[in-house]
């Protein structure tokens, strides 16, 4: 994260607007066109109006940094997501035949869009999730423009190729064409609201699919923001649609929907299953899964210790540990164990924590806010006090961070058996697990062992013992000599139950196309 986006805060942003009053992102005063503050929004936004849920019932969302109700926000069940759907099939017809270079603009202007409102977009994203408002802007809203600049640069470019046929080779012509999928259903996480709208939207909209996306019901807010600058930024009516709702409600309407030929889903492994079944139980959609992981990171005697401390802190702790690929099994070679750990407990016990921004710390975008609600606080909890129980030693924290919010004190344990349960299941917090071993052998074969598969790591100065490594761990990404290292171009995904295909990069664009082969004799009558 760092590398992109520097590890300095630059901006303190004013108090969140509460109006969901509706509010252009731009307008004209005198003929100039000037900005104005997004606001609140709270409702569906389907066929590119806003719009109630036909149940009129509503969820609260919470501020995890005080505990307080933000605002209600529309609920929606099966009938809106049938209008959503019914919006995003109509404007498939004519969305996929739009040239290339129309779909490249209308994704570089959006996001020139999220660049002019970056400060009030981080502000909500902040206010709704718990994460620091400089990282919110640095870090996450710096990848989201990069997102969308990104997959504009594909829009024009994919197509198929050319194929020479074994048989009848010089009198056949044959050749791939590469077509929008269609209707897309998209479901998103809570712990990057805008950044995982982002890796959906972008590169299904560049292929010329239309979409109906239902954000986290944790999360919504920042979310909703964007709908306001994806209708300025002239995308049709029913191109993007948005609601908001729970799992077992709206999500299953969209797994389940015929109409939607392709569901992007990105959270836990169990509801990962639970929508392979759906899709599986209606029209075979395809399905392209981003799951959870239990991900090893493994520092060898011969490492830069200060190097591999820099990447185990980044790895474990950005986003307060609630990332999918957490490097929450650190196995550390009994050599230098006690030197890492005392290194790593140190950088750990300078994180900045509760909205203080002028303590000394070592890497800023690792401040920590809040966890996102009650049931990942007490989850995390939870397993902080299970590890206590099987055994593992606490080296720092260890509990609730003040009796106000969602805060959980950074937490490292040492002395971490494999069969602790601290060590088999993710957390999703701020809990770091340092285990020992004695050969590098020995250490793959324990990462291995374990149904997740999204990410990896070693800390090594000898090249051939890090690529030896890389390919014998079963992840889909694996970091050498750092961590969370992301980068646009960079395909991300997990084997095993960590998912199905991958995010990011070309690999991106297959999870919204179909490849037609088309045959024909080349049999001039001339």
């Amino acid at each position: 994260f760092g590398s992109s986006f520097g590890l300095v805060p630059t901006f303190i942003v004013r108090s969140p607007q509460l109006s969901s009053s509706s509010m252009p992102a731009m307008e004209e005063i005198n003929g100039k066109r000037q900005k104005t503050v997004l606001a609140l929004r709270t409702q569906l936004f389907i066929n590119n109006e806003w719009v109630d849920a036909k149940s009129g019932k509503t969820f609260d969302t919470i501020n995890p940094a005080d505990e307080t109700k933000i605002v209600a926000v529309q609920e929606a069940g099966k009938e809106d997501v049938d209008l959503a759907v019914a919006a995003a099939s109509e404007a498939f017809k004519t969305w996929k035949d739009t040239d290339g270079s129309t779909r490249r603009n209308l994704l570089l202007k959006l996001a020139d869009l999220v660049e002019e409102h970056k400060t009030r977009l981080a502000e909500v994203e902040s206010l709704d999730n718990g994460k620091p408002k400089h990282v919110a802007h640095d870090v996450d809203l710096g990848f989201v423009v990069e997102c969308y600049r990104y997959y504009a640069g594909w829009a024009d470019k994919v197509g198929g190729k050319v194929i020479r046929p074994t048989q009848n080779t010089s009198s056949t012509f044959c050749f791939t064409w590469h077509q929008p999928v269609g209707v897309v259903g998209a479901i998103i996480p809570w712990n990057f609201p805008l950044l995982m709208q982002a890796w959906k939207l972008a590169p299904a909209l560049a292929m010329g699919c239309t979409v109906v996306m239902k954000l986290s019901e944790k999360t919504p807010l920042s979310g909703l923001l964007m709908c306001d600058l994806i209708k300025e930024a002239g995308f049709p009516a029913g191109v993007v649609n948005i609601v908001n709702g729970y799992g077992p409600t709206a999500g299953d309407a969209i797994a389940r929907h015929p109409d939607i030929r392709k569901v992007a889903f990105t959270g836990s492994s169990a509801v990962g299953h639970r929508i392979v079944e759906a899709a599986g139980q209606t029209n075979l959609k395809k399905v392209t899964l981003e799951l959870g992981g239990k991900s090893p990171m493994i520092i060898c005697k011969d490492a830069d210790i200060d190097q591999a401390v820099t990447a185990c802190h980044i790895g474990l702790f950005i986003n307060m540990g609630q990332c999918c690929c957490a490097s929450s099994r650190i196995f550390v070679q009994e050599d230098i164990h006690d030197a890492f750990v005392a290194k790593v407990v140190s950088m750990a016990r300078r994180l900045r924590s509760q909205g203080d921004l002028t303590s000394e710390t070592d890497i800023p975008i690792c401040d920590l806010g809040p966890q996102v609600d009650k049931m990942q606080f007490d989850k995390v909890l939870g397993y902080i006090e299970a590890g206590k129980k099987d055994g593992a030693k606490v080296a720092l924290g260890g509990g609730r961070l003040g009796n106000k919010g969602y805060f959980v004190q950074p937490t490292v344990f040492t002395e971490v058996k494999d069969d602790m349960k601290i060590a088999r299941e993710e957390i999703f917090g701020p809990v770091m697990q340092l285990l020992k071993f004695k050969t590098l052998e020995e250490a793959i074969q324990r990462a291995n062992k374990t149904h997740y598969g999204l990410a990896a790591g070693i800390c090594t100065r000898d090249v051939g013992t890090a690529l030896a490594a890389a390919k014998d761990l079963e992840a889909g990404t694996v970091w050498i000599n750092c961590y969370d290292n992301f980068d646009l171009a960079a395909p991300f995904g997990g084997y095993k139950e960590s998912g199905w295909g991958r995010e990011k990069g070309e690999y991106a664009l297959e999870n919204y196309t179909e490849v037609k082969c088309v045959m024909m004799p080349m049999d001039s009558k001339h």
